[in-house]
């Protein structure tokens, strides 16, 4: 078996957020340590993965980077089925993409499973003197909807690394949790699983692998 494939749990990140704001460079430096400065805009929906270690586990990033642009909404929409992190971007230097980060929540909230777990992502951070959108702003948001927050630069990687990999330990950390108290989850497998959401009942979605994410 590949090494890549070799894994304990396969969780479903998504990114989202306005077209222009990083996504596609978040990604591409998380997975390859890559960033473009011309990189094109995101046509429909596009994915990478990488492994991290966490409490002995290898836990495989299944990051989806989803176009941020009116026309491919409904392409979208459907990918975010099987997510159980998201990381929802804005450009700290463009107030717009932080206005928009209430409809992109309410968006998520509504196509996702209750508990995802989302991460509000001020990108660009660089951009120290053309900044729009404070801190202070941001975080405040973050606390009023309940969503954790950072700021990063794709370009420099900073809080990058730091990014993911919170919210692929906060993912495993509710998954540990819920398979001690809920006698319908089943315990992680070599070739990774998917347990269902929390409150779940139903059998049939126990251990399933179906969606490629873990639904904790």
């Amino acid at each position: 078996m590949n090494q890549d494939d070799e894994y304990d749990y396969l969780f479903k990140i998504v990114l989202i957020g306005d077209s222009g704001v990083g996504k596609s460079n978040l990604l591409s430096r998380f997975t390859r340590n890559e960033f473009n400065l011309e990189t094109r805009t995101t046509i429909g929906v596009e994915f990478a993965t990488r492994p991290i270690k966490t409490d002995g586990k290898t836990i495989k990033a299944q990051i989806w980077d989803t176009a941020g642009q009116e026309r491919y909404r409904a392409i979208t929409s459907a990918y975010y089925r099987g997510a159980v992190g998201a990381l929802l971007v804005y450009d700290v230097a463009k107030r717009v993409t932080f206005e928009n980060v209430e409809r992109w929540l309410k968006e998520l909230r509504d196509h996702a499973v209750p508990n995802i777990v989302i991460m509000l992502v001020g990108n660009k951070s660089d951009l120290r003197h053309l900044r729009a959108v404070s801190t202070e702003e941001a975080k405040a948001f973050a606390e009023k909807n309940s969503l954790s927050f950072i700021e990063t630069s794709a370009l420099d990687s900073t809080n990058v690394e730091l990014s993911f990999s919170t919210i692929l330990k906060e993912i495993y950390r509710l998954c540990t949790v819920q398979s001690v108290t809920d006698p319908q989850v089943v315990q992680p497998a070599p070739t990774g699983i998917t347990l269902p959401p929390v409150g779940t009942t139903d059998p049939n979605t126990t251990g399933t692998k179906t969606d490629p994410g873990c639904n904790c």
